[in-house]
């Protein structure tokens, strides 16, 4: 078998990346609340991705301090998913794509933590503008800003995940990293609803759209894309990954815009915030590139 050339890893990259922007899309047509959409989101991925596992022949075994990690990261992924969706559903596709272009900030301020290494200026330089960024949208659009907060804990959330994530990825294989890190935020999530009374008819009484929809969500945006991100981190540069990474609210907006149409048009403010926000985390990345050479 031929090694997988930089051409089709890079084009793998983006189509992942158009799914991220599309399960947006999925989450605001979808009329659960974001609770029982992530445990559903959830609980049809795990099946799933152990059913690959299972006909790759992969070896799902672990160690017991290796599941410790796992049972953090998916009790992470599981909150970040709850916060994302939670932004969907208070304001639109558009304002928490963008406001979860933040996290590459979060991630520069998280790294020092865990790799001790010290804070740069630069980094907190652009934290402050990146904050201005998102105050002209605040300004403007203050209907939204409930989204907005649920969308930057969703971020935080991320880069927490992704930093934790990049410790274990070189360890294991990304789709079974993945089950078992689905698995430990669909289990946190399933105990949250039995103590909270969250199982009642309703929950379980879905419309024929929603189950099409929830199976695209687990199946395509859940089971591969997540997983397959895991992989590539293997195969491409972080600083490519993270660049590439900007574009989902791109893709997000445009594909939003499509589908929603006018609930999805914002004014010129916003789209300046917005342009703004991506041009930082962009140039930020660029710049910590060019320092670690």
């Amino acid at each position: 078998m031929h090694p997988e050339s930089n051409t089709n890893k890079y084009l793998k990259l983006h189509f992942i990346i158009f799914i991220w922007g599309f399960t947006a899309v999925l989450g605001a047509l979808i009329s659960l609340e974001a609770i029982p959409l992530v445990w559903y989101r959830l609980g049809l991925a795990i099946p799933i991705l152990f059913i690959w596992l299972i006909i790759k022949k992969y070896p799902i075994k672990v160690s017991r301090k290796s599941l410790l990690n796992f049972l953090i990261g998916g009790l992470i992924i599981g909150l970040h998913w709850v916060g994302f969706f939670m932004a969907i559903k208070v304001a639109n596709v558009s304002v928490t794509l963008v406001t979860l272009s933040t996290g590459a900030f979060f991630a520069s301020l998280l790294e020092p933590l865990f790799f001790r290494r010290k804070i740069r200026f630069l980094e907190v330089l652009f934290g402050i503008l990146i904050i201005g960024g998102l105050y002209i949208i605040f300004r403007v659009d203050s209907f939204y800003i409930y989204g907005m907060l649920w969308a930057l804990l969703a971020a935080f959330l991320s880069a927490l995940f992704s930093v934790i994530n990049g410790l274990m990825v070189t360890k294991h294989n990304g789709y079974v990293l993945s089950l078992y890190q689905l698995f430990f935020g669909f289990l946190g999530i399933t105990v949250y609803l039995l103590l909270t009374n969250g199982f009642t008819v309703e929950f379980f009484n879905l419309s024929g759209k929603d189950w099409l929809y929830l199976f695209i969500l687990s199946s395509i945006c859940t089971a591969y894309a997540f997983a397959e991100s895991i992989e590539l981190m293997k195969k491409i540069s972080p600083f490519t990954i993270m660049l590439s990474i900007n574009l989902e609210p791109v893709y997000g907006i445009l594909l939003a815009l499509i589908v929603f149409g006018k609930k999805e048009y914002m004014g010129s403010q916003f789209y300046l915030g917005t342009f703004i926000i991506l041009s930082l985390v962009i140039i930020n990345s660029i710049l910590k590139t060019r320092l670690k050479q």
